[in-house]
């Protein structure tokens, strides 16, 4: 995930656009590489291939180095996920590019909310998310939560950003 730092003001040099299935193999490894640091939830191909139209990417000079998704989760609602920059790309602005885009999609689509379960809260608070709690949120939300090791003990906390 993007840290504190990521929110510096500093130059954008890479392009941001929605993925395509050539940027899977590379989703993962930037995804999974933060996954291995118990920072987010793993993803295999399978589930990429089959949301990669969920993803905006930052691609500089041919490599991915930041992703998001956007993933709908009910009529007025939707999740920021697999928030990822990679540590050597952070302070440059990605990670707000990434987010920004993920919520003009949301705006586009006529969602109402959009929340996320993150480590940095901090963060997203700086862009204007607010804590909540996680109870507050549909049980729709934990579809994947199950799944998860952390579920009974979990240390995510949840923001959203109404639109």
């Amino acid at each position: 995930m993007t840290d504190v730092r990521d929110a510096a003001i500093l130059p954008v040099a890479g392009a941001l656009r929605k993925a395509r299935p050539e940027d899977v193999s590379a989703i993962q490894r930037l995804v999974n590489a933060f996954a291995e640091r118990d920072l987010m939830l793993p993803r295999s191909l399978s589930q990429l291939y089959e949301n990669v139209r969920d993803f905006h990417v930052v691609d500089v000079e041919g490599r991915i180095v930041g992703c998001a998704a956007l993933h709908v989760s009910w009529r007025d609602l939707a999740e920021l996920k697999s928030l990822a920059v990679s540590e050597e790309s952070q302070c440059r602005g990605y990670g707000r590019q990434l987010v920004e885009a993920c919520l003009a999609e949301a705006s586009d689509l006529g969602i109402a909310r959009v929340f996320a379960l993150t480590y940095v809260a901090d963060w997203f608070g700086k862009l204007g998310w607010r804590r909540v709690d996680k109870a507050s949120l549909p049980r729709k939300v934990w579809t994947e939560c199950v799944y998860c090791p952390k579920f009974q003990g979990c240390t995510e906390v949840a923001v959203v950003r109404d639109l």
